[in-house]
């Protein structure tokens, strides 16, 4: 199966990620009204995916990104390296009182018949203050990179951050290297500056740039306009819905040659069914289906892209790649926090059958 274009074989990147870092707060199965210590994970839905790749895969990888110079910025550039990503930091002093900060999300893990929830802190956000001009571009990519990416959260946060993607994107394309974009449609963002009107405008802008495009049904509604099935619908499983989209997606965004997505039922929130599927120039594959007991499905969905890239980057077949991605977010889910845990040995010992049976 052809993926309709071609990845630098080799570069000093494998992937470069361009988004907002963050920290999330996490008071585990507690509600936050009533919690009283809550454990902090480094986060940012683009910053996953360098983070796993790296970690995990064993992948050079960068986050491009604003970072400030107090604490919490400290703390976040720590764990940035302890992932092995390579920053291109565009540096803000904090003014010790109002910042600029860094961002905090919020988020239980629910239980049970509990769903978890999230909300936010993003009050004067370093990262929504990135603009054009902000990264040398020719240098960063003139040392050689083959993936770029970036996603919609990041492009929400203002008007100069989607504006900086859509920079970055075209740097990328002149410099050879292939365009990936999560839409990761959020309401709750999107709602503060525009909602869903705003969100196609600039989300549709972007990806006229992007090869490669990771969406499920709802993000390619409320975030690029297309019409389609209930996203409300109940069996989450079924592919047909998306793969009836793809065809409307392609016919605006020729460039897109892979939409990708993750399909989840959530019984309870610690038992989900998980699968995923792509559409790859053409061509449609699935991966298989598995039960998971949910410790923290906070980003389950960048470890699939992750894993989903990396098989890509490595020249497996779109059905190996997708396996691959779809076995490691299903991992991903087994851990605390939002970036892996994983080994790329238990990665492909599920995705080629494996169990959950003792190791000795």
């Amino acid at each position: 199966m052809k993926l309709g274009f071609r990845i630098p074989p080799q570069g000093t990147l494998d992937l470069l990620s361009l988004g907002a870092l963050v920290h999330r707060i996490d008071p585990g199965m507690i509600p936050f009204r009533k919690a009283s210590h809550f454990d902090l994970h480094v986060s940012g839905g683009e910053f996953n995916v360098a983070a796993n790749l790296a970690d995990c895969f064993g992948m050079r990888t960068g986050i491009a990104s604003a970072m400030v110079s107090y604490p919490i910025g400290d703390l976040i550039a720590e764990r940035v390296r302890a992932m092995g990503v390579r920053p291109f930091y565009r540096r803000f002093e904090h003014d010790g009182v109002r910042g600029p900060n860094m961002a905090a999300v919020y988020s239980d893990r629910g239980f049970g018949v509990r769903a978890p929830v999230v909300f936010y802190n993003r009050c004067n956000e370093a990262a929504a203050l990135l603009k054009p001009g902000d990264f040398d571009w020719k240098a960063i990519f003139g040392e050689g990179v083959r993936w770029f990416h970036s996603g919609g959260i990041f492009a929400a946060l203002s008007e100069t951050t989607a504006e900086l993607v859509i920079e970055a994107m075209r740097a990328a394309r002149k410099a050879g290297a292939v365009c990936s974009f999560d839409l990761n449609y959020r309401e709750k963002l999107w709602k503060s500056c525009g909602g869903a009107k705003r969100a196609q405008k600039i989300l549709g802008a972007i990806v006229e740039n992007v090869d490669v495009l990771v969406g499920n049904e709802e993000d390619l509604q409320k975030g690029l306009g297309f019409a389609g099935p209930e996203v409300a619908a109940k069996f989450k499983l079924d592919p047909g819905s998306f793969f009836s989209m793809i065809e409307s997606v392609v016919d605006r965004f020729p460039h897109v040659k892979i939409v990708a997505t993750t399909l989840r039922e959530v019984h309870s929130t610690n038992h989900h069914s998980w699968s995923a599927v792509a559409w790859v120039n053409g061509e449609t594959i699935q991966a298989p289906t598995c039960e998971l007991t949910v410790y923290d499905r906070v980003g389950g969905g960048d470890g699939f892209a992750s894993g989903f890239f990396y098989g890509l980057l490595n020249g497996e077949t779109p059905a190996e790649a997708i396996k691959l991605g779809w076995a490691h977010g299903a991992l991903l889910t087994s851990f605390p926090g939002d970036t892996t845990m994983a080994t790329l040995e238990q990665v492909q010992a599920f995705a080629t059958g494996g169990s959950a049976r003792i190791q000795r």
